[in-house]
């Protein structure tokens, strides 16, 4: 039999051995899952303390809270990945989910309610997009970037949908009545989907074709690792404090504050357009010159934001193109691991380096606001940010691995 043959063959054992459902499966129920867990609070949020009396800060950090749970919990969750699978792991997180969507809705007093976002964070790191990655990755193998970015894609739209849908229901329910809707149709869509459709055997993780064995401890206490997670994790506070501050930067700019949501949205609709294009990008690159390439990308767009005065249409065009970048650098994230040091540790490494990003995530809303009081205004804001994703673009060059 020749190579090609082999390889052939390998391909369609591998195609056969695939849960056809799991993949179209995983882009419903990330779509419904961030839709409803994540994006319905910010919209419920005013709702929710004009109701109750709570502070904003104190319903937003029960929230910020549930995003540390997530990354915390998130690396016991990845190492049961890579033994078990996803399918108890979602499944359970799935339940995890609709118990804590209706404990919110039901909550009584903020303690309740800070112990039902704190059981949401459980939810969170079981099914947002770290298991759905480490199931593509096992499964699909060579084929992993393409399954990725098609997820991905699905999980952009999770605010495009639930966002509209939520605040459909809240005009003529009361957040409480929504929040136990959502958490039902969380319910239906999620618990028989990760159940039934992720039953295929997991696979033993093959070896990577250039890479010595590695455990996971050795790798997470690896020079290239730690300055690979330095690196993620700044830039992810840098990205996602400019999302949170892209508003009141346009509104600091003359535009209006509807105008200034459309630029948010449109940047949104950026990230999926700029996932469509990774895996031409990895095509041409090497692993180490696409994470100094999107991270220095990223910085630019910020500083592009902070020194840009107008007018309204090319800031719209920045905020589109910094969404795109976003979304590339989601993809970046999602293969850091497997691009360089192979698929057998994936859930328990990938665990390991999305916790200290999510923890910047949690705290970047807050950080941002506060930095912006004391350097006179948003536009210094993004300029300092700018400043960090250049700090990260130097710590990512320095990341590659050495090969025996």
């Amino acid at each position: 039999m020749t190579n090609l043959d082999t390889s052939e063959a390998v391909t369609g054992a591998e195609d056969r051995s695939r849960p056809r459902a799991a993949l179209p499966a995983l882009c419903v129920t990330q779509m419904t899952s961030w839709g409803i867990v994540y994006y319905a609070f910010p919209v419920l949020n005013p709702r929710i303390t004009a109701d109750t009396g709570w502070s904003t800060t104190a319903t937003t950090g029960a929230f910020s809270a549930a995003l540390i749970v997530s990354a915390l919990a998130g690396i016991r969750v990845g190492r049961i990945l890579d033994r078990r699978g996803p399918r108890a792991v979602m499944t359970t997180g799935s339940l995890l989910g609709v118990t804590a969507v209706l404990a919110v809705a039901q909550a009584s007093n903020l303690a309740v309610f800070t112990a039902a976002w704190l059981l949401a964070g459980l939810s969170m790191a079981a099914t947002f997009y770290q298991p759905a990655f480490a199931a593509l990755t096992r499964w699909w193998g060579p084929d992993r970037v393409r399954a990725l970015t098609i997820v991905t894609l699905a999980g952009g739209l999770a605010s495009t949908a639930f966002a509209p849908l939520t605040a459909a229901l809240a005009e003529h329910l009361s957040w409480r009545t929504t929040y136990t809707v959502l958490a039902l149709i969380l319910a239906v869509v999620t618990v028989p989907a990760h159940a039934f459709a992720l039953r295929a055997p997991w696979p033993p993780a093959p070896a990577h074709p250039t890479q010595p064995a590695y455990d996971c401890r050795s790798v997470a206490r690896s020079r290239p690792f730690i300055l690979l997670a330095a690196a993620l994790t700044l830039n992810g506070f840098a990205m996602y404090a400019v999302v949170i501050a892209l508003v009141p930067l346009l509104t600091e700019r003359g535009a209006s504050p509807t105008a200034a949501a459309w630029a948010l949205g449109l940047g949104g609709a950026g990230q999926t357009l700029g996932r469509t294009l990774y895996t031409t990008l990895a095509r041409h690159t090497s692993v180490t010159a696409r994470t100094v390439t999107l991270t220095a990308a990223g910085g630019a767009t910020t500083m592009a934001l902070a020194v840009v005065p107008g007018p309204y249409t090319l800031l719209l065009l920045l905020a589109v193109i910094a969404g795109m970048v976003r979304g590339n650098l989601t993809l970046l994230q999602a293969t850091a691991v497997t691009d360089r040091w192979g698929t057998t540790h994936y859930g328990g490494l990938s665990g390991i380096l999305a916790a200290p990003v999510t923890m910047a995530g949690a705290i970047a809303p807050f950080a941002g606001a506060v930095l912006a009081g004391e350097l006179g205004g948003y536009p210094h804001l993004f300029g300092v940010l700018a400043g960090v994703s250049l700090v990260a673009a130097i710590l990512a060059a320095a990341t590659g691995t050495r090969t025996r």
